[in-house]
């Protein structure tokens, strides 16, 4: 297998995972394993929630691909371990820095798709318990809120 389907398949993995977060988010975070993901929910104004256990059953896989993969030269694997790290870099700087702002960085980033996401995820958290919640995703956000933030800034040309 050449590089490029090397790249391609980290890539395919990367955007596989909008959905597979979507899944894991809806069904298991606010299923089953509810008991550690309610105190981001309802916060309890720690810096480490129970909730940050998900980092770790998300890289755990991730790493194991990475690993093994390279420890046996099943470059396809790595690519797919590679595509899951990717996410995960980009869920924590989208969800941990840019919407929760646990880390005061990129905290006046107010572009058209930085808003979207935060007013989709803030519509996730006006739910306080685990049922009749809406946008479980984090990457791609549905259309309402991209139409949300564009009529605000219609009505209000001083926000860029």
């Amino acid at each position: 297998m050449s590089l490029f389907l090397y790249i391609l398949l980290a890539f395919v993995v990367f955007f596989t995972m909008e959905g597979i977060t979507w899944l894991t988010h809806k069904f298991v975070m606010h299923g089953f394993l509810w008991y550690l993901h309610e105190d981001h929910h309802q916060p309890r104004g720690r810096f480490f929630e129970k909730n940050d256990a998900f980092f770790l059953i998300f890289a755990i896989p991730s790493w194991l691909c990475i690993m093994l993969g390279l420890m046996n030269g099943v470059y396809w694997v790595v690519s797919i371990g590679a595509g899951i790290a990717m996410y995960g870099a980009a869920y924590f700087i989208v969800h941990d820095i840019i919407i929760h702002q646990r880390f005061k960085i990129f905290s006046r980033w107010n572009s058209t798709y930085v808003r979207a996401i935060r007013w989709a995820h803030k519509m996730h958290h006006k739910h306080m318990d685990k049922e009749d919640g809406e946008s479980f995703g984090m990457l791609f956000v549905h259309k309402k809120y991209w139409e949300k933030v564009r009529k605000e800034k219609q009505l209000n040309p001083n926000i860029k």
